[in-house]
């Protein structure tokens, strides 16, 4: 069988338990991991004896390669291909920013620079959104937690990574279980990301939003809406129809009242389809009582 990824988390604290090893000693493997990307498992220091054997056997520091990395003019943005271990490919982009270029209350904003993480959780998509190109390819496979916490390990290594979305290939709640683990590996040590800077978008996946704050307080939430009534959504996203608009907004009733956060609310305007003066006066409506934060993009 195929050596797992050190960052699959059940899968080592089962072999860790089975062995009668400590769970104490994962953050120091992972920590060793993610700064000595040449180096194999049986050289991390002060682990019990047994473990040596079952790392060796068992698991690699990184299962995926970083077989590409390209970079936007400004040098502000640099995508990052990933080639996993079963031969396919997923994206992950870093974007940076400097904060100081903003002004809040009238005044310069402190900071500096930042850098955000998009990443994928599947190869391909179930969801066939006709303006999304990860749609096209249809889906093949899930992602594991090691394989999607490994996007940030290759990506730390370019940057200082701040905040963590995932926006990239797949649609996230459709892997809920890899994702949940995935987002509490990078919460824990040695990464230590704060919830706050982790986002999760999906196209609506009602079942998984129910349970979503309960197994992740103090993640943001992301919709893509992309349309403020049920048929013009079931257009240009197949999925919609699975996810009634109706019950979606309840379900982000729920999810607000229990969280008392702000719902990213993601609207790519396509021309002759959704951005006519009526949609926005939709919008509005459907929108009136959630707070909302709203990031919007234009495709003529």
């Amino acid at each position: 069988m195929p050596h797992r990824s050190v960052f699959d988390a059940s899968e080592l604290k089962t072999q860790f338990h089975d062995a009668g090893i400590s769970h104490r000693f994962i953050p120091s493997i992972w920590k060793f991991a993610i700064q000595n990307p040449d180096r194999q498992l049986d050289e991390v220091p002060d682990l019990p004896s047994a473990a040596y054997p079952l790392l060796r056997s068992n698991f690699k520091p990184l299962t995926s390669t970083l077989h590409s990395v390209s970079h936007s003019t400004d040098g502000f943005t640099s995508k990052l291909l990933v080639k996993l271990q079963n031969g396919a490919f997923v994206e992950a982009v870093i974007m940076r920013y400097d904060t100081r270029l903003g002004k809040y209350g009238g005044k310069p904003r402190p900071g500096g620079l930042r850098s955000t993480l998009c990443i994928s959780s599947q190869v391909g998509c179930k969801m066939g959104c006709k303006f999304c190109a990860t749609g096209t390819m249809g889906f093949k496979n899930n992602l594991s937690s090691g394989e999607i916490v490994e996007q940030l390990v290759h990506a730390s290594r370019l940057s200082n990574i701040r905040n963590v979305v995932f926006m990239g290939m797949g649609e996230p709640l459709n892997n809920y279980t890899a994702l949940v683990e995935a987002i509490r590996i990078m919460i824990g040590s040695p990464f230590q990301l704060s919830p706050k800077k982790i986002t999760v978008s999906t196209v609506g996946i009602i079942h998984a939003i129910n349970k979503l704050h309960g197994d992740l307080p103090g993640l943001n939430l992301a919709v893509s809406l992309h349309a403020p009534v049920q048929d013009i959504r079931c257009q240009i996203m197949p999925s919609a129809r699975a996810f009634p608009l109706e019950k979606l907004m309840d379900a982000l009733q729920v999810y607000q009242k229990n969280s008392q956060q702000k719902i990213f609310i993601e609207y790519i305007m396509l021309d002759g389809v959704n951005d006519e003066e009526q949609h926005a006066h939709q919008l509005g409506k459907l929108l009136e009582t959630l707070k909302v934060a709203g990031e919007r993009n234009r495709d003529v």
